[in-house]
């Protein structure tokens, strides 16, 4: 998506419970004219939510987070106190479960003398739509039906309503903005809490409207795992936002996904919910069987131009309705969206590992079809002009024009910062391919047919990637990112070389050169692997694309060496990106900048990444578990 406009999301404060989530201020405030908010199924379903004390100040001296649930703290300052010390400290209590979200806030006078104050509850919404709030539209407020216990909104086919735990003395309505007022008389060491409860409700159910499935899929850890130090608090933090980060269609474990991430991307996403889910197959085959299930469900069964739709292609997202941005870059995609290179492959080999690591038998039989299929579309359609390659053209229109996992519109350049022209193949889905050509067909012949015609194009691809993506310049010898419009090698060591590690594309030789690159400086900024290397003109640190660092990037890096032995690099950068977790509080973003430890370089944030995502908690879980030990890449091989 477009992300010139796009709220900062960096220094917010997230509370989640899919498909619910809470974004406002470290005082717990949720104002308007950001991007704060309480959201659900691509909705802002409050714009505004805060409590005061009079003309008083609230001062916010701390919060502390749990799963699906926030504590906010802090003083309130001005409202009369005799002392230096201030009288009068607040507790705010945000919950939130799959239906609802609940606020409570206590007001505690702990000063020797009674006060009277008056507490104030301020709440509106324009029901915007997600993809108006990345935009950074700012929809006017609608009206509301209010009582002194209760308010409704109601747009298109979604209503809200809020309740107050008590009713307030009296309630106002300006511009949208709805005031409750409660006169307060406090006795010294004394409490009173105020509560409101608030839930959106989708009044037409059609369309795709995923639910927390019930009971959520577990994540256990093995005995060796730890929860001590860094790695521990890396991890429980991980583990929990992967917890509230389940959806399903229907609610059933059965069809639970992983949701991208929060806000901008909470719903099913072909290629983020296969690479989570295959990340974390050293603690679960059920999540990895249910996405598999979830996206065969979905897979293409005819050719439709308009969503990019062909027989046998995962999809890359769904949601409710379509993504509508407008601007200088603007981005248009239907509900159910096909614009991927990888997810098919990815799928293919999200299968395969499964099944080597324990997937049910009768489960793994019921996706044969969808097998057979995906593959068929690796060897056809994905090859457009049959040269031998998976490559994208890009959506016609204003859809995406990359659809690798580089997706941005100029997450693919030369050396010299020059945008690469399409048709592009990028290298990693060559890998993807042959990972999955090989691994499809083992499953394949496991279950008793035959898959020669899969391995015999699996082997001529390897020797075509070798003949064509292999670049030697001022940088060393590695293989281009991508091969252009004109079958020319993308120059610019980047990040993507990593995705070959591990898949049987590269012999040992060109495996080792490989690990080279992702070990030096240029790549290992020292905090994770940058996306390109700081030694080409196109870096950025904080680009999205072209310099920044990537957490599932960095762990698909890390697993991808220690598969082909080379260990001494591969801790390097799993030990950089735990060293960046502290500077998150553990909770590490969807990607964050790629600037240089050595230099002495503060981890910096992207500010408008999603935080938590999907892929960033399952990275940041395989990068602890190879550290600790229990999570070894090369045992899978």
């Amino acid at each position: 998506m477009p992300h010139g406009k796009q709220p900062a999301l960096h220094e917010l404060t997230t509370t989640l419970c899919a498909p619910n989530i809470a974004l406002s201020s470290p005082s717990g405030q949720i104002s308007r004219g950001d991007g704060t908010g309480l959201y659900r199924q691509d909705r802002r379903s409050l714009a505004h939510a805060a409590f005061g004390v009079g003309a008083a100040e609230l001062v916010p001296v701390g919060s502390a987070a749990g799963t699906g649930h926030t504590r906010f703290q802090g003083l309130v300052r001005g409202h009369g106190d005799t002392t230096p010390d201030v009288g009068l400290h607040y507790v705010h209590d945000r919950t939130l479960t799959a239906d609802a979200m609940r606020e409570t806030w206590t007001l505690h006078n702990v000063s020797t003398e009674s006060v009277t104050v008056t507490v104030t509850l301020n709440a509106a919404t324009d029901l915007a739509r997600m993809d108006q709030v990345k935009g950074g539209e700012q929809p006017a407020l609608l009206d509301p039906s209010a009582t002194e216990a209760e308010a409704a909104w109601k747009l298109d086919d979604c209503e809200v309503r809020l309740r107050l735990g008590s009713a307030a003395d009296s309630v106002s309505v300006t511009d949208g903005d709805i005031t409750w007022s409660w006169r307060v008389e406090l006795e010294a060491a004394a409490a009173r809490a105020f509560s409101f409860e608030v839930e959106q409700h989708e009044t037409e159910q059609g369309g795709f409207l995923p639910k927390r499935p019930e009971p959520a899929v577990g994540l256990p850890l093995p005995e060796a795992a730890s929860l001590e130090g860094d790695h521990g608090r890396l991890l429980r933090r991980s583990l929990a936002d992967l917890d509230g980060l389940q959806l399903s269609d229907d609610g059933t474990p059965g069809t639970a996904f992983l949701a991208a991430g929060s806000p901008w991307f909470l719903t099913l996403f072909g290629r983020d919910s296969l690479l989570a889910a295959r990340l974390l197959l050293p603690l679960s085959t059920d999540l990895a069987a249910s996405t598999l299930r979830v996206l065969a469900a979905r897979q293409g069964t005819k050719h439709d131009p308009d969503t990019e739709e062909q027989p046998g292609k995962i999809p890359h997202e769904q949601r409710r309705v379509a993504i509508d941005m407008d601007g200088e870059n603007p981005l248009r995609l239907p509900p159910l969206y096909y614009g991927t290179i990888d997810a098919t492959p990815l799928w293919v080999c999200l299968l395969h590992d499964a099944w080597r690591a324990g997937m049910a038998e009768s489960e793994v039989r019921e996706l044969l079809p969808a097998l057979r299929a995906a593959l068929e579309w690796v060897r056809g359609p994905g090859d457009a002009d049959g040269d031998g390659f998976l490559e994208y053209s890009g959506s016609a229109g204003a859809g995406l024009s990359n659809q690798g996992w580089k997706d941005s519109g100029d997450g693919v350049r030369w050396a010299d910062g020059t945008i690469a022209t399409r048709p592009l193949a990028l290298c990693e889905v060559q890998g993807y391919a042959y990972e999955a050509a090989i691994g499809g067909a083992a499953v394949l012949a496991a279950f008793g047919e035959d898959a020669s015609t899969f391995r015999e194009w699996a082997a001529d691809l390897r020797e075509r990637f070798r003949a064509s993506f292999w670049l030697d310049d001022e940088h060393g010898r590695y293989p281009a990112i991508a091969l252009d419009g004109d079958k020319r090698p993308v120059s610019g060591p980047t990040s993507n070389m990593a995705h070959l590690l591990g898949t049987g594309l590269l012999d040992a030789h060109e495996a080792e050169l490989v690990a080279e690159q992702l070990g030096g400086p240029a790549l290992n900024s020292g905090y994770g692997l940058r996306t390109l290397s700081a030694q080409v003109r196109g870096f950025n640190p904080f680009s999205y694309h072209c310099g920044s660092i990537w957490p599932h990037d960095t762990a698909i890096a890390v697993l991808g060496l220690a598969s082909e032995g080379f260990h001494e690099q591969a801790r390097a950068l799993a030990e950089g990106l735990v060293h960046a977790g502290p500077a998150f509080d553990f909770r590490l973003p969807e990607l964050f900048g790629g600037t240089d430890r050595g230099a002495g370089d503060a981890v910096s944030a992207y500010p408008s990444s999603c935080t938590p995502q999907a892929w960033a908690a399952a990275g940041a879980t395989a990068v602890v578990g190879y550290l600790q030990g229990w999570n070894d890449p090369a045992s899978e091989r």
